[in-house]
């Protein structure tokens, strides 16, 4: 009989969640057995088996607004996965329970069905302390302290520690105490097979001769209104009506930064898209000329990997970021970087690469090259699976 894991997301929907899904269809080929727990997104089951993986889905909390907001929606999706978990166990069982934050409130979880036989995992997307400060730079140190809390006992219960970087490698060494032999990075590759250019859409440009393209969530610690401010010098200080920017995807800045554009008078040269399905990011990025990666410097982006830079470096663009530590080790030659912060500088940064073409190809090919040879999820899967392996044995 094969060996089963359970993995339980809050943050997104699954498949929503790519890297969860990769995760789970790596298991899967891999012989094991699969099952999810997460919240249900609009228009799907509360149940189903979707390409050999079970995926159990309960109704999200209402949304949150304050930090007891934010308690009551970990306390309601802690209970109602705890409920699945449950059925999943009587159901088809599982022997690895691997929990992905945030939050990191699932260590509870893995402690009860502990003394049950089954294995803890960790998979440790975001660290939730600098994730508080990046957001709240004036917030309350007793919520940070409590979130150090949450992020020390869940690294205590686990057996093993997936990282997305050596970065947070070092904060689960350092900070967690955890042993080396105990923590594995599994980097967010992009899958090249299926992030690959497509027919450029002119109409993307609005009749401009440049594209640029955001892609990604528009959270108060993304960037994006960097991003519209170098939009601003780019039209209005340099004089450049030949450049229109496309934002992909929402977040809780979404309607901030419409009115921001509108504010900055950049109405006819942004476009904004809220989500929208893959089909038409695939026809954006492959139109654009330039992908924009305006993280700025804060305690989470210092130490995180920017998953859609190399959704850019896959589709064969040339990226501007600010110059954090894992944007360099990510993107290499794929990117120009600029002093982090810098707004003035990254606009400068766009428009030499609009006006070096044979540039812009060197380093999309760069990057697509790192993609394929360094980067894929191909390259990760591996040592993913294996910890799975030895827990198993």
């Amino acid at each position: 009989m094969s060996r089963r894991v359970l993995i339980v997301v809050q943050n997104l929907s699954v498949p929503m969640d790519r890297r969860v899904w990769m995760e789970c269809r790596a298991l899967r080929d891999a012989g094991f057995g699969v099952s999810v727990i997460c919240p249900r997104g609009p228009n799907e089951a509360a149940d189903e088996t979707l390409e050999g993986v079970r995926i159990r889905r309960y109704r999200p909390a209402p949304p949150a607004r304050g930090p007891l907001g934010f308690a009551l929606e970990f306390a309601w999706c802690w209970v109602l996965t705890a409920w699945l978990s449950l059925r999943c166990a009587r159901s088809e069982g599982f022997d690895v329970l691997q929990a992905c934050n945030p939050p990191d409130t699932y260590f509870l979880l893995g402690a009860l069905w502990k003394p049950a036989g089954k294995r803890f995992v960790f998979d440790q997307h975001d660290l939730c302390p600098e994730v508080y400060r990046s957001r709240f730079p004036d917030g309350s140190p007793w919520l940070e302290r409590a979130l150090r809390l949450l992020e020390r006992a869940t690294y205590r219960t686990a057996d093993h520690v997936i990282v997305t970087n050596e970065s947070y490698r070092h904060v689960a060494r350092e900070r967690g105490r955890v042993p080396a032999e105990r923590v594995t990075v599994v980097r967010t590759g992009p899958d090249p097979e299926r992030l690959r250019p497509v027919r450029p859409d002119p109409a993307w440009r609005h009749g401009r001769a440049h594209l640029l393209v955001y892609l990604g969530v528009m959270g108060p610690q993304d960037g994006v209104d960097l991003a519209l401010e170098a939009m601003d010098r780019i039209v209005h200080h340099h004089g450049r009506d030949d450049v229109h920017l496309v934002l992909i995807g929402g977040g809780d800045c979404f309607d901030e930064l419409q009115a921001l554009a509108a504010r900055l008078g950049l109405g006819a040269h942004v476009t904004f898209t809220g989500r929208v399905p893959d089909d038409t990011v695939f026809s954006v990025l492959s139109s654009a000329d330039v992908g924009l990666s305006p993280d700025p410097s804060n305690p989470l982006n210092d130490v995180s990997t920017m998953n859609k830079t190399m959704e850019y470096m896959a589709f064969r663009l040339p990226v501007v970021a600010f110059d954090l530590p894992e944007t360099r080790v990510s993107a290499g030659e794929a990117a120009s970087y600029v002093p982090p912060n810098d707004v003035d500088a990254y606009a400068k940064a766009v428009l030499e690469l609009l006006d070096d073409e044979p540039r812009r190809r060197a380093m999309g090919a760069a990057g697509r090259r790192r993609v394929e040879e360094v980067l894929a999820w191909a390259h990760q899967a591996p040592g993913y699976v294996e910890v799975f392996r030895r827990l198993s044995t």
